[in-house]
């Protein structure tokens, strides 16, 4: 006789937010979704929640009522149950960013935002692997670095936070500078880090007046140029030679990426072991 399947329990989903509109909106989606949603109108309410009831992830609005999301955001960290925070907000600025990356946020968020959307990132999280930490060294608007763990979920996350800390540079600036450490980011840790969530790469974002200053620096032994052939970089007599050369040895197509880093910075630099990057773009021109 065929053994009955267990039916899973649903994840949970606690919504922060002082609009009982919204809060009601999104708690119908994701119960539609599959997932079970508790509610909290304020930070007292929510915290309350998280230490009886104990969700796997939180939406979290910053501006709350009594009590700030970012101290809630806070709070949580010293629970003994920590679920995964989602940051929802319509203060983009550098300060409130940076604390909910010192405050271990999982994600951020702008408002407004079409509820279908949250939903959707709110799978995507769910669906993510349990990873090490991202260890923070410097949180400040003007100079952010971390230990990103060697895998492409936590690479994704910092890209955003990223994108959105660079949100006030002119949009072709601020395209470029991202594209660039995306590429770089994903090669440390995909090439570097082995995917290895074990081993972290170190990331610094540095920001003046007049320059942006992104450095990365991978766990790896390093490569030479001329041990890459595949890529369109190392081809400098022959900018396609490596397109054969991934055909040849079954490598999807690509190859393009650094190449492409270079024209959009103003400089990039590695140093000898080729594990370590550097590269400048200049605000002031």
């Amino acid at each position: 006789m065929a053994r009955a399947k267990t039916k899973l329990k649903p994840k949970t989903v606690l919504i922060v937010d002082d609009d009982r509109v919204l809060r009601h909106a999104l708690a119908s989606l994701l119960e539609a979704a599959g997932f079970s949603t508790l509610e909290a109108r304020d930070g007292e309410i929510a915290l309350k929640s998280i230490r009886t009831r104990t969700p796997d992830l939180v939406l979290l609005d910053v501006g709350l009522p009594k009590m700030s999301g970012l101290d809630v955001l806070s709070a949580i960290q010293k629970q003994k149950s920590q679920p995964k925070v989602v940051v929802m907000t319509a203060d983009d600025t550098p300060k409130t960013l940076v604390r909910a990356i010192r405050d271990h946020a999982y994600d951020y968020i702008l408002k407004p935002t079409p509820p279908q959307t949250i939903v959707d990132l709110v799978q995507r999280v769910m669906a993510a692997p349990k990873l090490p930490p991202i260890e923070v060294v410097s949180a400040r608007p003007e100079w952010l670095e971390l230990l990103v763990p060697c895998h492409f979920e936590a690479a994704d996350r910092i890209y955003n936070f990223v994108q959105t800390l660079d949100a006030d540079l002119p949009d072709d600036v601020r395209d470029s500078v991202g594209q660039a450490f995306r590429e770089l980011l994903l090669n440390a840790v995909e090439w570097g880090g082995g995917l290895d969530p074990r081993r972290k790469v170190r990331i610094a974002c540095i920001r003046t007046k007049r320059v942006l200053f992104y450095r990365i620096a991978d766990p790896g032994p390093g490569f030479s140029p001329d041990q890459i052939p595949h890529a369109a970089v190392s081809n400098a007599n022959s900018p396609y030679g490596h397109l054969q050369v991934r055909e040849d040895k079954g490598i999807r197509p690509g190859g393009f990426g650094l190449l492409m880093t270079r024209a959009m910075v103003d400089d990039l630099i590695y140093n000898e072991a080729h594990n370590e990057v550097v590269f400048v773009k200049y605000l002031d021109k």
